[in-house]
């Protein structure tokens, strides 16, 4: 009787592609909401700070139900979250693309849409690597985080491209089609949540933290005792201002801000493309430096630099300097997710990740709603 060989290439890696692709297409549409605001600001006859409310709502229903969302996949797994939160972000941007008002859209888009782009989210995904993941787990938390990068690569440029071509309502129905016909099958067919008894584990082997009171499924950890580490509001804060910066300042308002001071649709697509590459690269390169070095002295020298870099933003003049303060900023932008992910890993249990996670993401929305309705207070 020939012997089973083990694959040449662990599923792990197949687990964390599909994730991959859920995260790049659901996050990837939710962060090309810039993209449609001067649209929406011609055709609904609103101002900026009318149509930014869409995204104060969307940033905070994502970001209060993040901790649900991060317990629901410890209970139900993340297969069942994710992709069904694929499938109902496409739901919404469907019924968007019918919306003749700014109370429709955010009814739609920014209730409905967002409850799928919550469930769809960092959150499920980091606990996939968690179960799959034993060695290299830095490296993957940041391939997955890369997803955010990758989808803001390819729809933000991509929906500009459509909405001048064809108009806002066409984009979100192609856009809706490709989550809910697409991404979603292939996601709740083919993921699996964790390693199953009978086939290979995690990728490294067991993770010796792992007991029967913290596998996948059981529950129970409460916010209060996560609340009571001192650690955990060390990472809640500064993924606080990491929200304010990020998909709050520069995802939202970048596009309109850069059409505002006179550049062109080509120069600042260029400007957003060459920023998600940077984001993907940085993303990328985050993670396996977390495996090696302080996530600690990472995570301060990356958020020194954003700093930086957003007061250059600030005081530069629009034009080649949008895009070379663009690419500066990607490089430092999602790069935070992996040390921050992986501290909590190493200090928490299993069993809380899908709360802490949660909680962690709920820092960041809120203070990417805050990001993204206080420039539009003071801008027509």
């Amino acid at each position: 009787m020939r012997k089973r060989t083990a694959p040449r290439v662990h599923p792990a890696w197949g687990m964390l592609a599909l994730v991959l692709l859920g995260l790049l297409a659901a996050q990837g549409t939710r962060i090309a909401f810039g993209a449609f605001v001067p649209a929406w600001r011609g055709e609904l006859h609103a101002d900026l700070g009318t149509i930014s409310l869409i995204s104060l709502v969307s940033y905070l229903v994502y970001g209060f139900t993040q901790p649900l969302v991060g317990q629901l996949a410890g209970r139900f797994g993340p297969r069942t979250v994710l992709s069904g939160g694929v499938f109902l972000a496409g739901a919404g941007l469907l019924l968007s693309s019918a919306a003749s008002s700014v109370p429709g859209l955010l009814g739609l888009y920014g209730i409905l849409a967002t409850l799928g782009f919550s469930a769809a989210s960092g959150v499920t995904a980091g606990l996939v690597v968690r179960h799959w993941f034993t060695e290299r787990r830095g490296l993957a938390f940041g391939l997955v985080e890369s997803g955010f990068g990758a989808g803001q690569f390819v729809f933000t440029p991509l929906s500009l491209f459509l909405i001048e071509a064809y108009g806002w309502r066409t984009t979100l129905v192609v856009e809706g089609v490709l989550l809910v016909a697409v991404v979603g099958p292939l996601v709740a067919l083919l993921l699996r949540s964790a390693p199953g008894n009978g086939g290979p584990g995690p990728y490294g082997g067991p993770d010796p933290a792992d007991s029967a009171e913290t596998a996948p499924g059981k529950t129970g950890v409460r916010v209060r005792e996560v609340l009571a580490s001192p650690l955990m509001w060390g990472l809640l804060a500064p993924f606080f201002v990491c929200g304010v910066t990020t998909t709050g300042l520069m995802d939202t308002h970048l596009v309109s801000l850069a059409h505002d001071h006179g550049a062109s649709t080509a120069l600042t697509s260029t400007a957003v493309g060459l920023l998600a590459a940077a984001n993907i690269a940085g993303t990328v390169l985050s993670g396996p430096l977390s495996d090696r070095y302080s996530c600690a002295r990472i995570l301060a020298l990356l958020y020194g630099t954003r700093a930086l870099v957003l007061i250059l933003l600030a005081l530069a003049p629009y034009g080649v300097w949008l895009v070379v303060l663009s690419v500066a900023f990607g490089l430092v932008d999602f790069a935070t997710v992996a040390p921050t992910h992986l501290i909590a890993t190493r200090h928490f249990p299993v069993g809380s990740l899908g709360l802490i996670f949660g909680l962690l993401s709920m820092a960041h929305q809120v203070g990417s709603s805050l990001g993204s309705y206080s420039p539009a207070s003071c801008t027509t």
